[in-house]
């Protein structure tokens, strides 16, 4: 998220955190009682620093706690990179009922090839959703928004490319969004 974050500072201010488990140097997760709470945290110490709309964009578990903290707390949009809307095992249960639950606009981008967010489950489960919600499909990519480099050849594309398109989806879904608010 370290090239994402600079990469978002181009739209807006970004207060990139880590969960104490990874500043522990820990590999398993917190419980998410405990990660909801440092994420809560964070979003304080960065409102103490604007008065702008609060737009919470984060990759993986980051998107997943993002999106129970903004039914707690006043935010104005989502930006969902990665959603793991399953976790590891192909009968894990889906982690859906907190995107039903959402009122707030929010954008997924997700990789065609993400194991932990089949597409067609997402589509399914946005159908059901209260909130507004957009989804951008970066085609032949993986969990992590990374393209093979077979698809990028075929495509004549280069990851930066691809990492552009994404940065413009985002900029454009926050300009509905923030010009509606």
């Amino acid at each position: 998220m370290q090239g994402w974050a600079a990469r978002l500072s181009e739209l807006g201010d970004v207060s990139p955190f880590d969960y104490p488990y990874a500043q522990a140097g820990r590999k398993s997760p917190d419980r998410l009682e405990k990660l909801v709470a440092a994420h809560r945290e964070a979003l304080q110490r960065a409102r103490g620093r604007s008065r702008r709309p609060v737009v919470l964009v984060g990759k993986s578990l980051g998107a997943r706690v993002g999106c129970h903290v903004a039914l707690e707390e006043p935010v104005t949009a989502l930006v969902c990179f990665g959603y793991p809307l399953r976790g590891t095992t192909q009968r894990a249960e889906l982690r859906d009922e907190v995107l039903r639950q959402l009122k707030i606009p929010i954008l997924f981008i997700q990789g065609s090839r993400d194991s932990l967010c089949p597409v067609d489950v997402l589509q399914r489960v946005r159908r059901k959703m209260n909130a507004y919600n957009e989804l951008l499909l970066v085609e032949g990519g993986n969990h992590s928004l990374q393209v093979a480099q077979a698809v990028l050849h075929a495509a004549g594309d280069t990851q930066p490319d691809v990492d552009a398109r994404i940065l413009t989806a985002t900029r454009n879904f926050l300009t509905r969004v923030l010009g509606a608010a």
